[in-house]
């Protein structure tokens, strides 16, 4: 989940830096991009003797890695992000014939694949061209400016500068200091819309296409609807072994101490009075219980004061600082507001009981079609959804809706959960 920024205006020292990115362009395009083509193709042509199937797919790991890096600069230097649009991960098993025969299987047969490897051979001159002209035109321009009106007759008899070709004397070479400034603002000039130039060439290549779109977001939508039935029927089991050990469980003592209070009318008063106090204990727990449970399916707090009166609640009852920032404009669906409830409510469960942080900022807001949410903690850190902590229950629950639930969790904190969750308000 990438937010996308604005692109902010450049000075002589911007501009000066997306130079050294068209360097950055230039080098990676030769030393990356046609290099891995040319291992590519190799491993490509390998399968035909067999010994493919174990180095094809290393080789096209390191080939989405490095897509990848293109995909997440492009990103950050023009402020769009670029989606993944791959189908299937690379899972390389050098020691494992059958599995390797099948990861080629899916990735021959990904369109993104052959994408990438079109990439590759195309970004070695697009890259190099884009990339390092700029430079070069700074780089020349400077040697106009400082070097060839002071060395130019250490230059050979047929050396020149820029429209003057040979230099034939003093005045000849002052000529060049004009052409290289000229030179100079050129290449600043030019180095961000060309490297955005070729942002735009990876992005024409590398991203989804509306295919791979269509097919990543079933393939999507089969997944967050299988989590979202399991999730749905571990729910009705949690909510039938609470009544069952719980209220159910009340409720029937309850009915056999009034039976036994029926029995005993006449024989034992002061037992019947005992048994009617007990038996009203009993309800009392039993409602207490009905209560919490209804409150565990749908919060009154929620349905009364909203998202926004709900997380301050909870910030409320919070044993430690709570920092909060809610900017919404009016309140999302029901049940989009209760998802994001109780992804919020769990978190800060999850920061009071594991983090051992002293002090928690939340912030909750509503921007391009999303409501969004971050739980900052100064914590231990450490925290990882595959790791039964009860992050991975809330992905499910976000998933039901197309949401996402992303945790950066180093050793060492902080903790930051962010949420976004698409809805209309």
């Amino acid at each position: 989940m990438t937010e996308a920024r604005p692109v902010r205006k450049d000075g002589g020292a911007g501009r000066l830096r997306w130079c050294v990115r068209g360097l950055v362009v230039a080098v990676l395009s030769q030393i990356g991009s046609v290099a891995l083509f040319t291992v590519t193709v190799l491993a490509l042509f390998s399968l035909v003797v067999g010994v493919g199937v174990l180095i094809l797919p290393v080789v096209l790991a390191a080939v989405r890695g490095l897509a990848g890096y293109h995909r997440r600069t492009v990103g950050e230097w023009t402020g769009t992000p670029v989606d993944t649009p791959y189908r299937h991960p690379v899972e390389a098993s050098p020691h494992d014939v059958a599995a390797s025969f099948r990861q080629c299987r899916l990735l021959l047969a990904d369109p993104a694949t052959w994408r990438d490897v079109l990439w590759l051979f195309l970004d070695g001159p697009v890259g190099l061209v884009l990339g390092l002209l700029p430079a070069s035109l700074v780089a020349y321009g400077l040697n106009g400016l400082f070097v060839t009106p002071f060395l130019w007759e250490h230059m050979g008899p047929h050396w020149g500068f820029g429209v003057i070709w040979p230099i034939a004397d003093q005045t000849d070479a002052y000529l060049a200091m004009p052409q290289g400034a000229l030179l100079v603002a050129l290449g600043l000039l030019t180095a961000r819309p060309l490297v955005r130039a070729h942002g735009g060439f990876s992005r024409l290549l590398l991203a989804p296409t509306r295919g791979a779109r269509l097919a990543l977001r079933v393939e999507r939508l089969t997944e967050t609807r299988s989590e979202t039935v399991e999730s749905q029927a571990a729910e009705l089991r949690r909510i039938e072994r609470d009544l069952h050990d719980g209220a159910q469980a009340r409720l029937v003592s309850l009915g056999m101490k009034l039976g036994l209070a029926d029995t005993m009318l006449d024989e034992d008063p002061e037992m019947v009075r005992r048994l009617l106090a007990d038996a009203m204990e009993s309800s009392s727990q039993a409602l207490t219980e009905l209560r919490d449970l209804v409150r565990g399916i749908h919060p009154p707090v929620l349905a009364e004061r909203g998202l926004d009166g709900a997380v301050r609640a909870l910030a409320v009852g919070l044993p430690l600082p709570v920092e909060l920032a809610i900017d919404l404009p009016s309140r999302p669906q029901p049940p989009v507001e209760s998802a994001a409830y109780f992804v919020i409510a769990e978190t800060l469960a999850n920061v009071t009981k594991h983090s051992g942080a002293t002090r928690v900022d939340v912030r909750l807001w509503y921007a391009d079609g999303a409501l969004r949410a971050r739980v900052t903690d100064d914590g231990r850190g450490g925290a990882d959804p595959e790791g039964g902590s009860g992050l991975r229950g809330l992905q499910r629950r976000l998933a039901a809706f197309d949401g996402v639930l992303e945790v950066d969790s180093p050793q060492g904190g902080p903790t930051v959960v962010t949420m976004e969750l698409p809805c209309a308000l």
